[in-house]
């Protein structure tokens, strides 16, 4: 078998190209402290195990506010509805006045939480893991809430998509 070159170079662009192939949803994360409110799009949200219940997702490590997020003593993340492009357009980008306009509550975890949402998890901080440019943030569900009707908010290949529901007969 010939050795695998783990020096491997390849462009940035082709990676994140071939990566935008795999289609995901958007969520916003949420959280409060001290200084106020954070909030940030993500599109890199998983679940990790059912018992105990725990989530992930990854943040930059140039996020503005990722020291904060990381002392959080709660947070939400928010699944999008199709309905909600501007409020993951909102969130992708830092701005004092983000929750301006913005409908939420707080939830039970004290977390901040937004209403409407496809679904919602409330976690509690469980772990956080060295992932390259990225943080891993691993919480454990603590609470949850899910909308009767709607559909998810699609990114694929780069942009926005709408699910297409194909129904048998």
């Amino acid at each position: 078998m010939a050795a695998i070159d783990l020096d491997a170079r390849f462009d940035a662009r082709a990676l994140r190209n071939a990566l935008g192939r795999f289609a995901t949803g958007i969520a916003v994360v949420m959280a409060r402290d001290e200084e106020g409110l954070i909030g940030v799009t993500v599109n890199s949200f998983s679940s990790v195990s059912l018992d105990p219940p725990l989530v992930l997702f990854s943040m930059a490590r140039t996020l503005h506010t990722l020291d904060r997020l990381e002392k959080a003593a709660a947070y939400s993340v928010n699944i999008l509805l199709d309905t909600q492009q501007e409020i993951s357009n909102r969130f992708a980008r830092y701005a004092p006045d983000q929750f301006a306009s913005v409908f939420w509550e707080e939830g039970v975890t004290g977390a901040p939480c937004l209403t409407p949402v496809h679904a919602r998890f409330e976690c509690l901080p469980y772990a956080h893991y060295d992932g390259g440019d990225h943080v891993i943030f691993v919480g454990r569900v603590v609470h949850l809430h899910a909308e009767g009707e709607g559909n998810p908010l699609l990114y694929y290949g780069g942009k926005y998509r709408l699910l297409a529901i194909n129904e048998p007969g």
